[in-house]
């Protein structure tokens, strides 16, 4: 099967092309990416006009399977990362029961073979049910599969256990994804505080419940040699400490998140639950440190922490709601609109961060279009102008704060292995 992708601009941080080619994909793999290509027998798409990157990765997603499945499932997921232009999903262990062993891990990885349309990279637990006191059995979790190590949604709070974590998952090269978060600081807290906490009357959360633990992992990855990424980083504080860090040599990776880059928690004013996550939104400081750590390299990529819920657990008291925001269908529209319409991110920076860099973070042999490898790509539209529906959402969870926000530069096509699996936003799988 031949398919050509023709006249669009390439953008492929990896082999460092940035202009206009064709991009020639046989039997689910790469090809030749090189102008005017003219192949005989071929399916040609013309692209003029649109940008051509290699296949999107999201490292944070939260599928829900098994357990969770009335909030979101494995194949709700992933077509919603179809339409969203990602064609590969690493899916965090906060499910039921949790990936703190082998035959949970399995499952995923078998749903995934059966339902899913995009790939999907499971992350398993850091700790038995992550309950933060006995480290999973990290060698099987490996064997099943998973790509990194997580208890995202619960931070670890005892220094002994990530530590002992960060010295087993360095034998296994694995990263280990932290939450940093200390509970004593952040408990019962609603949204940032700051001056709009105060306003609005909902207990806040201190930056600094942030900003410790991430100082605390940090030293404990210097200390074992081992590699730490922060998980959606939202704070001035902790970017200072990646960066110090990276200057320092430590092994520390970074992500942000679209909804941390575009809003601040002024939007929590309407007390719509939508805009309840974790962390918090922040203040304008935060977000200008954010945007600026995009830019300079300190952040290494940008991530959704997809987090679905059904309508109840949103359409509640804000205290009362589930944190989370459904972001696999707006992320890259937000970027496009929000950060590289306004000159604030140009598109090769933003490419590389949906590519190149969570591929290194993860050390997986994916982000590129180098011939010879698996046909994974993102096409996008940056004309097309459409309104944030979560009605027409493929993910089971409607909860987003960008709904009804009209936004510019859209995913116009997801390729995953050399097959078009969505086209304008519709999954045609």
């Amino acid at each position: 099967m031949k398919l050509l992708l023709k006249g669009g601009r390439v953008v492929d941080p990896a082999n460092k092309i940035d202009g206009v080619n064709d991009v020639l994909i046989i039997d689910g793999k790469i090809a030749a990416v090189e102008p005017e290509l003219a192949p005989q027998d071929c399916e040609t798409v013309d692209v003029s006009g649109k940008i051509i990157c290699p296949g999107f990765i999201d490292m944070h997603v939260h599928l829900r399977e098994p357990g969770f499945e009335y909030k979101e499932d494995i194949a709700s997921g992933t077509r919603a990362a179809a339409a969203g232009g990602f064609t590969a999903v690493c899916c965090m262990p906060n499910t039921k029961p949790v990936v703190d062993n082998i035959a949970v891990a399995g499952f995923v990885k078998e749903r995934a073979r059966k339902c899913g349309v995009v790939n999907v990279l499971p992350v398993g637990a850091i700790s038995k049910g992550q309950g933060g006191k006995e480290l999973a059995e990290i060698a099987d979790l490996v064997a099943a599969g998973c790509v990194a190590i997580s208890d995202d949604g619960k931070p670890v709070m005892r220094a002994d256990i990530m530590r002992n974590a960060l010295e087993y998952a360095r034998m296994f090269a694995l990263p280990v994804l932290s939450h940093c978060e200390d509970l004593n600081l952040s408990q019962d807290g609603q949204m940032h505080e700051g001056y709009y906490s105060t306003i609005y009357g909902l207990k806040g959360i201190p930056a600094v419940a942030e900003d410790i633990m991430a100082a605390r992992d940090i030293l404990l990855a210097k200390s074992t040699g081992a590699h730490v990424h922060i998980c959606h980083l939202s704070t001035k504080g902790a970017v200072e400490l990646v960066r110090r860090a990276k200057d320092e040599g430590i092994s520390v990776s970074c992500e942000v998140t679209p909804h941390h880059l575009a809003l601040s928690d002024k939007i929590v004013e309407t007390y719509d639950a939508d805009t309840k996550v974790y962390p918090p939104l922040r203040s304008e400081e935060h977000i200008a440190a954010l945007r600026e750590a995009l830019n300079d390299g300190t952040v290494n990529c940008i991530a959704t922490d997809h987090a679905p819920h059904e309508k109840e657990s949103k359409d509640c008291e804000y205290h009362l709601a589930s944190p989370g925001i459904s972001g696999l269908e707006t992320a890259v529209a937000v970027i496009m609109d929000k950060l590289v319409s306004k000159g604030l991110l140009d598109v090769k920076k933003m490419v590389e961060l949906f590519t190149t860099g969570p591929a290194a973070a993860l050390r997986i042999d994916r982000g590129t279009l180098t011939p010879g490898k698996p046909a994974d790509i993102t096409v996008i539209d940056p004309d097309v102008v459409k309104k944030v529906d979560p009605a027409v959402f493929y993910s089971k969870g409607r909860n987003t704060p960008f709904k009804g926000m009209e936004m510019k530069g859209w995913p116009c096509m997801t390729i995953v292995s050399g097959k078009v699996v969505a086209r304008d936003g519709k999954v045609i799988i």
